[in-house]
């Protein structure tokens, strides 16, 4: 006897779910419900269609309604609601956007694809007209009929997130002033680290991007045919505001089935994707998942994930029972000609969940130094002081940085530690990387620590460690030096240091920094095996630090001046 499903929502989840569906069952009756005009199109593309880097619109579409009537014989129902479910009758309520009419469909399986909608903030204003979210392909003519029809020159987003920085990237390309009013104190908390957020956001201040970090919107005004943004400490008038502060699970239908959710607020699901119903299963960002890292649950809404979750529903509704592995978040954003990767877990998250850590931030090229081109990328990396189980990791550069986080995905998911990314033989040619891939660097820097070899310390806590007494010993060339350093610290170059050992005091507690930290790892174990036994190296040296205490300060030139020379 042939199975009836219904699937609640398209896009990525629902649609890649309805699509495996017919592939492993001919027989089965498949109806896909979607509110939407639209049943599957590119949502994280909505950026680059705004900025006419993608300049079809329907370039966005992934699979039309009568590709999927006609290819898969799946039942497609756009601008139809799901508004209940009742369990008991293994029925649906449905009502048709277009006609007002209400009818109900029953169902042997469910899922529920129902997604995420932004987040409203409270502030007053947030319904003017010129105020936009971005999720959906209405969402997109809407801003753009608003910019084109009215001239815009100049636009607020609220939000540092993923989708507020790309748009800021593709409206500025459409020619506008653009500034990011930002809660926390850096960009893309989410994902990064303060010090790697900051090389993003000297990056965005560079091409003219205003950030307005560690400010709230207290109100949105309308200020004659424009808008004005009061903040905490300034006011922003602006032709176009974008709310861009998060995503919420839609989840009113499955609360109100009675279905349960988890802590964070999504629908609860077991490891084959089951709701609390087993004839229910939930998949994509309405879900609450589990991160492997922390063994906690998680809202991580990102389309790989949702694809795969609509794929193995598919499979279980079938009868093959493969369970879902959880979601390490790995994600990637392109900034102009910048590329900001992260999978796993930050210092932040894993303090929130005392998950102890140490970590290593490197800076190599990312191809062989000696091909014409190369530009440096910086890699951190978190792991675990028990056995250097990889935790987190985040990459930014201007070239061979999705590669780079995709390894170190890969090697997140399957378990392995810094040993194995030092040993990891990885593709080299001098067009692409150097014989020591930048992922086995950071293996053998995180390694070097592991093994004892060398301690680290990060940019954070150099102030308060040279209050205690310890030495900051520089050990790059002069003519480095001469561009920036960092005040009080001690100059000996590092291809001088045996020489100048009579010049450290013995038995001082000694902080060692070059511009990346290889050269400082050399100089700490001259010194530890001349000995000197508290010896510490700075992590990602003097380019880490001058980047984070930049954006941390925030001063002028002068005043920045009087804490690091030059830089």
């Amino acid at each position: 006897m042939s199975k009836k499903i219904l699937i609640i929502g398209g896009v990525a989840g629902g649609a890649s779910c309805a699509a495996r569906l017919r592939r492993l069952d001919e027989e089965a009756e498949i109806i896909l419900f979607e509110r939407g005009p639209y049943v599957s199109f590119a949502n994280c593309g909505l950026p680059y269609h705004v900025g006419s880097v993608i300049p079809k619109r329907a370039n966005l579409l992934v699979v039309t309604p009568d590709l999927l009537r006609q290819r898969f014989r799946i039942d497609i129902r756009t601008l139809q609601e799901v508004v209940q479910i009742d369990r008991a009758s293994r029925e649906v309520r449905v009502n048709d956007l277009g006609t007002g009419r209400t009818y109900t469909e029953g169902y042997d399986y469910l899922v529920i694809a129902t997604g995420a909608a932004p987040v409203q903030p409270p502030f007053p204003g947030g319904d003017l007209p010129g105020v936009f979210t971005l999720r959906t392909i209405p969402d997109t003519d809407s801003i753009i009929s608003w910019i084109d029809e009215r001239q815009i020159k100049d636009a607020v987003i609220i939000g540092a997130g993923y989708i507020g920085l790309e748009m800021a990237d593709n409206l500025q390309q459409r020619g506008l002033a653009v500034s990011v009013v930002e809660l926390q104190d850096q960009v893309l908390a989410g994902t990064m680290d303060y010090e790697m957020a900051a090389i993003v956001q000297g990056y965005l201040r560079q091409q003219g991007v205003e950030l307005c970090l560690g400010d709230r919107v207290q109100e949105i005004r309308q200020a004659g045919d424009r808008l004005l943004i009061r903040t905490d400490r300034r006011n922003l008038p602006a032709g176009l505001v974008l709310v861009s502060t998060g995503l919420r699970p839609e989840t009113a239908l499955a609360r109100a089935s009675g279905l349960e959710l988890g802590p964070t607020g999504g629908i609860r699901t077991d490891s084959f994707l089951h709701t609390s119903d087993p004839l229910i299963y939930a998949v994509g960002d309405v879900i609450e998942v589990t991160n492997p890292v922390s063994k906690s649950p998680a809202l991580i809404p990102l389309a790989g994930p949702a694809n795969r979750q609509g794929r193995l529903a598919a499979d279980n509704i079938c009868g093959r029972q493969l369970p879902y592995r959880g979601t390490v978040g790995t994600s990637i954003i392109k900034l102009f000609s910048l590329a900001a990767a992260a999978t796993g877990l930050n210092a932040r998250q894993l303090q929130e969940r005392r998950i102890p850590y140490r970590s290593i931030i490197v800076h190599p090229l990312a191809r062989a130094s000696y091909y014409p081109g190369g530009s440096q990328i910086s890699l951190k990396l978190l792991f675990s002081p028990d056995d250097g189980r990889i935790l987190g990791t985040q990459v930014i550069g201007q070239e061979g940085v999705d590669k780079r986080i995709d390894v170190l995905a890969t090697a997140l998911q399957a378990g392995q530690t810094v040993y194995d990314l030092e040993q990891l033989e990885l593709a080299y040619a001098p067009p692409f990387s150097s014989a020591r891939d930048p992922v086995n660097i950071l293996g053998m820097a995180a390694a070097n620590i592991m093994r004892g070899d060398v301690a680290a310390v990060g940019w954070e806590d150099v102030e308060s460690l040279m209050k205690d007494g310890a030495l900051l010993l520089d050990v790059r060339t002069p003519s480095e030096v001469e561009a920036g350093i960092i005040a009080g610290s001690t100059h000996i170059p590092v291809d001088e240091l045996r020489q100048r050992l009579g010049e450290i005091p013995a038995g001082r507690r000694l902080v060692v920094h070059c511009a990346s930290g290889l050269r400082s790892y050399i100089a700490c174990r001259i010194l530890k095996a001349h000995g000197w036994n508290e010896v510490y190296n700075l992590s990602g040296g003097y380019r880490t630090y001058r980047t984070a205490v930049a954006e941390r300060s925030r001063l002028s030139k002068p005043e920045l001046q009087n804490i690091m020379a030059g830089g």
